[in-house]
């Protein structure tokens, strides 16, 4: 026997969920060539593909200006957090990270995880890493404070 209101309901859970958009699609949905962000830690560097959203628009606007450099700690044994020293927009969905995903977190902390976890987060992007280890020995996971350059392409090179 089917009840008549189960299909108005599979109807509806099906709409909800097509209709919300998950960070792997936002982040093979657009590929920012002209917004190229670089994280650096004791002299390495490795790139991050960036979605395209508010928060990242602001952040590499930012970032051509001047490189930022923030501390970040290591928390949950999953991440790294440090508070960027400004504010971005936000557009917070309820997601579950992965390794090498970085989010923005309550509007002026960048999240770069080791590890996973599910929380609100305004998605930003994704480091482009070769091997967990790597990336693990790239964040210094576990290892606690360290010092987090972020840059542009278009950073204008201060060091002459």
């Amino acid at each position: 026997m089917v009840y008549p209101n189960i299909k108005y309901i599979l109807l509806a859970i099906i709409m909800l969920l097509s209709s919300s958009c998950t960070k792997d699609e936002a982040l093979s949905q657009v590929t920012l060539s002209e917004m190229q962000l670089n994280i650096t830690i004791d002299g390495l560097t490795l790139p991050v593909s960036l979605v395209d959203n508010k928060a990242t628009q602001a952040l590499i606007s930012a970032l051509n200006e001047a490189p930022i450099t923030y501390e970040a700690d290591d928390y949950g044994g999953f991440e790294k957090v440090g508070a960027l020293g400004q504010t971005l927009p936000t557009s917070n969905q309820y997601l579950t990270t992965e390794a090498g995903d970085v989010v923005l977190y309550n509007g002026n902390q960048i999240v770069l995880f080791y590890g996973s976890n599910s929380w609100n987060y305004t998605f930003l992007g994704r480091i482009q890493y070769s091997t967990f280890d790597e990336l693990k020995s790239f964040l210094q996971a576990g290892q606690g404070r360290i010092s987090v350059t972020l840059s542009s392409d278009e950073t204008p090179d201060n060091t002459n």
